[in-house]
């Protein structure tokens, strides 16, 4: 067997034990809601309070991403950055989710060359927990991603319920990046239900990177306490992107619902997911519209 199709059996199997397990212990799948309007993966948004327009529909590059890899990564720079300027050309997406950890930065980067820069937003993450390591990646980061300014800056991962004081130091230096126009704007990714609210509560956060799907797969409670912190945020100005939109993989046979989903709470301002070929990131597109 193929290590790439290794990888998506283990995680569709992991994915689906633990939806087994949400089932007898997180409560049933949240309600699929119904659509008021249409839409599509290329709606221009604004990304809360941030001034940041772009397409609805983030391209992701991070599905098992860790250790500077990624599925997408394992396509080589020539044919993620293909997948990256077809949807740009073809969908109309506009959106690149990068991370360090996924080691997608110089795939972003070649189709960047062959783009206006000025119409794509580009959003990245870093696992620093010191601000000399955060100073050290925003310069490394603008090298590899060969731009002079990034558009969002996530602190990666996050999992403490008092990030917000331990971080202090490298929340700052963030700050002090937007202030001199390195960065546009700067939030955070939460994989804890404690991370997740501290988020919401703290004024820093503009932009937050959460997991959500009807089922509760990889998220960090069940959908509707995640939902509700999620209203929160949205109610105080903050960006809310989605991630986790098919479950990694529990959703893959539920496509349409778990995009209905994400589509009808009308608090997601831009969702990302990770295709890994043309095929997928044009039915993601048609999923979308004929939802």
């Amino acid at each position: 067997m193929r290590r790439r199709d290794f990888l998506h059996r283990s995680s569709r199997l992991a994915a689906g034990a633990f939806v087994a397990s949400c089932s007898l212990g997180c409560g049933r799948s949240a309600a699929i809601p119904p659509l008021s309007r249409k839409f599509s993966a290329s709606d221009t948004v604004t990304l809360g309070s941030t001034g940041i327009t772009t397409s609805r529909l983030a391209m992701g590059t991070g599905t098992v991403g860790t250790g500077h890899h990624s599925h997408q990564t394992a396509l080589g720079i020539e044919g993620l950055s293909r997948l990256l300027l077809h949807g740009y050309h073809e969908n109309g997406l506009r959106f690149f989710d990068a991370a360090d950890s996924y080691g997608s930065h110089p795939h972003v980067a070649e189709a960047l060359r062959q783009l206006d820069r000025s119409k794509v937003t580009v959003l990245t993450k870093s696992w620093a927990r010191d601000p000399g390591e955060m100073r050290s990646d925003l310069e490394r980061f603008r090298r590899e991603l060969a731009t002079d300014q990034l558009d969002i800056v996530l602190m990666h991962c996050l999992t403490q319920g008092d990030w917000t004081t331990r971080y202090r130091p490298v929340m700052d230096v963030l700050e002090e990046a937007k202030q001199n126009k390195i960065i546009r704007a700067h939030g955070c990714s939460c994989h804890s239900i404690e991370a997740l609210r501290a988020a919401a509560r703290s004024p820093w956060v503009e932009v937050d990177l959460a997991r959500i799907n009807p089922v509760g797969a990889h998220m960090d409670d069940d959908p509707d306490t995640v939902v509700g912190v999620l209203r929160e945020m949205k109610a105080s100005g903050k960006a809310v992107l989605g991630m986790k939109i098919l479950g990694q993989g529990a959703l893959r046979d539920r496509q349409d619902d778990a995009l209905r989903y994400a589509l009808g709470l009308e608090v997601l301002d831009a969702f990302t997911i990770g295709a890994e070929s043309i095929a997928e990131q044009n039915d993601l597109a048609r999923r979308i519209a004929a939802a």
